[in-house]
């Protein structure tokens, strides 16, 4: 006689994690590790060093803002190969792409994030500051 015994079936992982973080450059680690959890919740550990970079970039700009409230990080699955990652401050001032040369020490943040996510970046201006999204995507299977 066999016995068989089940393992108990893995939780369900939210569609969307967020969290509050003041203007701090420490903030960026935080950021990090909720990205880097909830990929891996999603079983999407080939985004994991995309999500670290593109959100250490996005919460590295709002730190720089000087508000006084917290940002807001959050992580969503949009669909099963796709995740978007999208930081809120207070500031109304929206980034842009610059052409920083060489020489520059800054300013190429969001080039990378523009590289890293093909272009599917944007952000959106509230009433109190804006939102700056990314949207990060697994390749497509190998076809059979």
């Amino acid at each position: 006689m066999t016995t068989t015994v089940e393992t108990p079936a893995r939780p369900p992982v939210a569609d969307s994690v967020k969290v509050l973080l003041p203007y701090e450059p420490r903030s960026a680690s935080a950021a990090r590790r909720l990205v880097r959890t909830a990929l891996r919740g999603w079983e999407l550990e080939d985004l994991v060093e995309a999500g670290e970079l593109i959100v250490s970039e996005l919460a590295g700009n709002a730190a720089k803002t000087g508000c006084r409230r917290k940002m807001t990080v959050t992580v969503e699955r949009i669909t099963g190969r796709c995740v978007r990652i999208s930081v809120r401050d207070g500031s109304r001032v929206l980034p842009c792409l610059i052409d920083a040369g060489p020489a520059v020490e800054s300013g190429r943040g969001m080039a990378l994030v523009h590289h890293l996510t093909g272009g599917h970046w944007g952000a959106t201006p509230e009433s109190y500051g804006k939102t700056v999204h990314a949207d990060l995507r697994t390749r497509a299977p190998a076809p059979a």
